[in-house]
């Protein structure tokens, strides 16, 4: 079986500031492309509780469902099923923690589940574009900077 997508970095701010950032100011780091609608003004939400749903609205007020919140243990590790633009079935599972490291936050997300759908390629790529967007939003500000590197090195 091939094994989960690990992917570790380092951000220069608290955890408290990096998992609010992830979980609850989504909408300002998320790119609109990145979505169902890419309607520019979409806004996406965790709703914060095991069972919470994960979504983005329009500014029409549709709503599109991208998953459910599994964990919400703030600002420790988040973790919820992803079915982002495919079938509720098909979901993945994305567990990311949060932990103090020297100069800010280290930030690890661990992607499974997407294994029999084939889909390594695709999840790696789909990181990779998104990333950035977030270690931007955590460093904007008084927070600093960000260390990325893959997980274990």
């Amino acid at each position: 079986m091939t094994e989960a997508l690990e992917l570790g970095f380092t951000v220069a701010c608290p955890p408290e500031h990096a998992f609010s950032v992830w979980a609850e100011r989504t909408s300002l780091w998320w790119p609109k492309g990145h979505s169902v609608s890419a309607d520019p003004g979409l806004t996406v939400t965790f709703e914060p509780r095991p069972g919470g749903r994960i979504f983005e609205r329009t500014r029409a007020g549709e709503e599109h469902d991208w998953g459910e919140v599994l964990e919400w243990d703030p600002p420790h590790r988040l973790a919820y099923r992803w079915h982002l633009r495919q079938d509720r079935e098909d979901a993945t599972r994305v567990e990311i923690t949060f932990a103090p490291a020297p100069g800010g936050t280290a930030v690890t997300i661990v992607h499974s589940d997407w294994q029999r759908l084939g889909q390594r390629k695709r999840n790696e790529q789909g990181w990779g574009g998104l990333l950035p967007h977030y270690v931007a939003a955590c460093t904007a500000g008084p927070h600093g900077g960000a260390d990325l590197r893959p997980a274990g090195r």
